[in-house]
């Protein structure tokens, strides 16, 4: 594997901590810049609908450049946004700054996944995507409970300096990407749009957007989980989700030994575990020694699972080789959005923190359904042709 693409995924882990550290930082920005809660808390569904909508758009606009360029613009602008984010008084500019942040992110992201398949042989999509996103569990494991620990000694401001000073060295990184050049025989955007509407692109983006639901579906409501249900003090709450970033970790690196030789087995046997946790932990959420195993196993497979779902959108995607990227990036951000929507909805009807279990269950079984009937589908097909 080159070693470029552990460079790169430094900059994914910044961008990873940004994204989701906000879940520990809430309540002080809230104070600090007198707004309500869910004022605050809706900073995190604009950074989500900004990666949704700059995924592909970035992606778009940048395909024509030179590749390195575009990841060095990409991650200047994300960096530059953190700064004016730990320097504003006006709520209404940190908005701004994390819609900015997201829409850099996104272009980056879409960009890095093209770039770093393209730096390896045509099977080894899968490693190349694995090594990538081990950027976002690291940032699961180490930078989301550091922004947390930040906020909470040196106020939110110091979360946001400290994503902008990881950016720096990622910049620097940057100079050991290939240069390249706009793609010439990259196909017309038109082309490229006609390319990611075929059937098992689709699917495949789908199974995604389900899959990566059911993860942030309980991931989300994983602190009062802990707390009001196993019966852990607030302490518990950042050894849980360190434990759910070291099994995502684990499951991204295992996932990478198997996306390109036996993706589908894989696939339906880690689907279908998948399925049967969220059920068992739905079932033993209570129990203070089985729960901490189940949240490890849990992140494992939910990783494991969506990682090589995004490598196989870009083998699926082979005739829109600069945009696969930033759609695949927007399906799974899709789920990110829908999944902690479901959850609140389940906890908002009075079910209790379990429930959250629940619905990730239920979208895993979604998925799996899915994926069934499409190769049934394309069983027929095959037989009819």
């Amino acid at each position: 594997m080159p070693f470029v693409i552990h460079l790169l995924s430094l900059a994914v882990f910044a961008m990873g901590t940004s994204e989701f550290m906000l879940s520990g930082l809430v309540p002080d920005i809230a104070h600090d810049l007198r707004v309500s809660v869910p004022a605050a808390g809706s900073l995190t569904a604009a950074f989500a609908v900004g990666m949704i909508i700059g995924a592909p758009l970035m992606a778009a606009i940048g395909r024509r450049w030179p590749r390195r360029r575009a990841l060095f613009a990409f991650l200047v602008t994300f960096l530059l946004a953190h700064v004016v984010a730990a320097v504003t008084t006006s709520y209404p500019v940190l908005l701004a700054t994390r819609i900015v942040a997201a829409l850099a992110n996104a272009g980056f992201l879409a960009v890095a996944l093209v770039a770093a398949t393209a730096m390896v042989a045509a099977d080894a999509k899968g490693r190349a995507t694995s090594a990538l996103l081990g950027g976002v569990t690291l940032a699961c494991v180490a930078g989301v409970p550091a922004g947390a620990l930040l906020g909470q000694h040196w106020g939110w401001r110091a979360a946001f300096w400290a994503v902008a000073a990881l950016s720096v060295p990622a910049l620097i990184a940057l100079r050991s990407v290939p240069a390249g050049a706009p793609d010439a025989a990259a196909p017309a955007l038109r082309g490229e749009l006609r390319a990611l509407g075929a059937p098992r692109l689709r699917v495949t983006l789908l199974l995604g957007a389900l899959v990566n639901g059911a993860t942030f579906c309980s991931f989300t409501y994983l602190a009062p989980l802990v707390t009001t249900v196993t019966g852990y003090g607030a302490g518990g709450v950042p050894v849980m989700l360190a434990l759910f970033g070291a099994g995502s970790f684990v499951g991204v690196r295992v996932s990478g030994r198997f996306a390109d030789v036996r993706p589908v087995p894989f696939l339906v046997a880690g689907g279908a575990a998948l399925l049967a946790g969220w059920l068992l932990l739905a079932l033993t959420a209570g129990s203070p020694v089985v729960a901490p195993v189940l949240v490890f196993v849990q992140g494992a497979l939910s990783f494991g699972v969506g990682s090589t779902l995004i490598s196989q959108a870009l083998y699926a995607a082979a005739g829109a080789p600069t945009l696969a990227g930033g759609f695949a990036t927007a399906a799974f951000n899709v789920g990110g959005a829908l999944g902690p929507w479901c959850g609140g909805l389940v906890i908002g009807a009075g079910l209790g923190y379990r429930s959250p279990l629940g619905v990730s269950a239920v979208l895993v079984a979604l998925a799996l359904l899915v994926a069934a009937v499409a190769a049934g589908v394309r069983g027929r097909a095959a037989v009819a042709g």
